[in-house]
């Protein structure tokens, strides 16, 4: 199991599952909502994925179809989501609490990343999204 909380803890959640992969996104939209140089996310399965304190999350709905959502007391960013994909979440690693390991680990919109960023691991990356 993966616990998980945004940083002042009125926030918590529990993922009944593995976190499988792991995707480093470097679009502007990403880099803003973190603020740094990408948004390290896992796409998780809503039906094994709960939350308590559901009442302090806000979502902003950055674009037609896609909502960021973040604790409305503290401003830890949770996870993101399509209306298109209402079974997934994308959750925001660095609000996971539990060690785990994921060694499928890739980057995206790798060519809008910060031009003062460079790109130094070996993983796998993609102009766009992954296809």
């Amino acid at each position: 199991m993966i616990e998980g909380s945004c940083q002042c803890g009125k926030v918590r959640y529990t993922y009944e599952g593995e976190i499988k992969e792991i995707a480093m996104c470097h679009c502007s939209q990403c880099r803003k909502a973190q603020g740094g140089a990408f948004a390290t996310n896992s796409p998780l399965e809503n039906n094994k994925l709960s939350f308590t304190g559901s009442e302090y999350i806000k979502e902003y709905l950055s674009s037609g179809d896609k909502v960021r959502a973040f604790c409305n007391h503290c401003g830890s960013p949770l996870y993101s989501a399509k209306k298109s994909l209402p079974n997934v979440k994308r959750v925001r690693l660095g609000t996971v609490d539990t060690d785990f390991l994921c060694e499928n680990q890739y980057h995206i919109f790798a060519d809008s990343k910060a031009g003062w960023h460079e790109i130094t691991d070996t993983s796998k990356q993609f102009k766009k999204n992954k296809a």
